[in-house]
């Protein structure tokens, strides 16, 4: 699996302090239950306190101030993703569970935004990149962890980890994501917990695949 390179995004630090009071307030409008496309860059600096002008000092539309929004949540996620050590010492699939339990947390905290992303990610192509970007490095960061798994002989030589990885980051981002929103939160352990021994003991710690005599009876 070739690394994956995008460009650089704006950090945190490289923005106009007024841009956390319009990531704030757009967040604060999202929890109240309003519809990111119906929500006008007016209400949104009202919302803030700042002027119109600061707006596109710091954002050229509304996509990006979301995209700056979800940003921070992404570092944090990829943070914990990329701290997984398979090699830990303990039961993987326990520390796997707590894993998603923090992830689960996260999702769950910042649904309203999250989902805001996920929507307009179907129709504006910049969100969309940022959003495909996103799983893509999870990808990278889960690609590397089970082909380092691989050449250590700590899982099955027949995984393939490109295919392994791609189906644990783009569908486990599709179940957290319909879990949250038919669950109330009272699943949330049980979840976590069936995801990390799916993913311990169905890909970092498969068993190597051993040929099934044929049993039919012979005529």
């Amino acid at each position: 699996m070739a690394s994956i390179t995008r460009p650089r995004r704006a950090g945190p630090g490289s923005r106009p302090p007024a841009a956390r009071q319009l990531t704030e307030a757009l967040e604060r409008l999202l929890r109240a239950g309003r519809v990111f496309t119906e929500i006008s860059v007016r209400e949104i600096i009202e919302e803030a306190g700042v002027a119109r002008a600061t707006f596109y000092t710091c954002f050229g539309d509304k996509s990006e101030l979301l995209i700056a929004l979800t940003d921070g949540l992404r570092r944090r996620l990829l943070e914990l993703a990329r701290g997984w050590d398979p090699a830990a010492g303990e039961d993987g699939a326990e520390r796997f569970a707590r894993f998603f339990r923090d992830v689960i947390a996260i999702h769950r905290d910042h649904y309203a935004v999250l989902s805001a992303l996920r929507e307009l990610a179907a129709y504006d192509a910049a969100v969309n990149d940022f959003y495909t970007a996103d799983l893509e490095e999870f990808e990278q960061a889960v690609y590397d962890t089970l082909a380092g798994q691989q050449r250590a002989r700590a899982t099955t030589p027949g995984l393939d980890p490109a295919a392994a990885s791609r189906v644990i980051v783009w569908g486990g981002a599709q179940a957290i994501a319909h879990h949250i929103r038919v669950d109330d939160g009272g699943g949330d352990a049980a979840f976590a917990r069936e995801l990390g021994q799916i993913w311990w003991y169905g890909a970092y710690r498969r068993p190597p695949h051993t040929a099934q005599k044929d049993e039919t009876p012979h005529e």
